[in-house]
């Protein structure tokens, strides 16, 4: 599945659940729509450093596209596997085929990134 099909399926997702997800999260979706990639950021990164398995996704889709954020997937696929591993599916392809862009070293240092990750309070 190639980052722009999945990126749709993460729309997609986004407007099934987002009724159900605190307003900031909601902002930081319209935010992103809108292209206003900063506001985005700054929306989805506390979130996301809470535990928030959306905003972790969508933080990996913004450093796996290089939206707003520089381009990094060890980044990106460290935080889709923090979303994957609270059971969010669509981070789970997306972890994927972010990592069929990676060598193995940069996937060995995303999966330490991601044991050594402990959420902000």
């Amino acid at each position: 599945m190639s980052i722009k099909s999945l990126f749709a399926t993460l729309v997609l997702s986004i407007c099934l659940i987002a009724p159900a997800l605190a307003g900031s999260f909601k902002d930081g979706v319209a935010a992103y729509d809108r292209k206003d990639y900063a506001a985005a950021l700054w929306i989805f990164r506390p979130l996301a450093e809470q535990g928030n398995a959306s905003a972790q996704n969508n933080l990996g889709v913004m450093y796996a596209i290089g939206n707003g954020l520089p381009l990094d997937y060890v980044e990106a696929y460290k935080w889709a596997n923090l979303a994957a591993a609270q059971g969010n599916k669509v981070a789970e392809e997306f972890m994927d085929s972010i990592a069929a862009r990676m060598t193995s070293l940069q996937i060995a240092e995303a999966q330490r990134l991601t044991r050594d990750w402990k959420p902000k309070k």
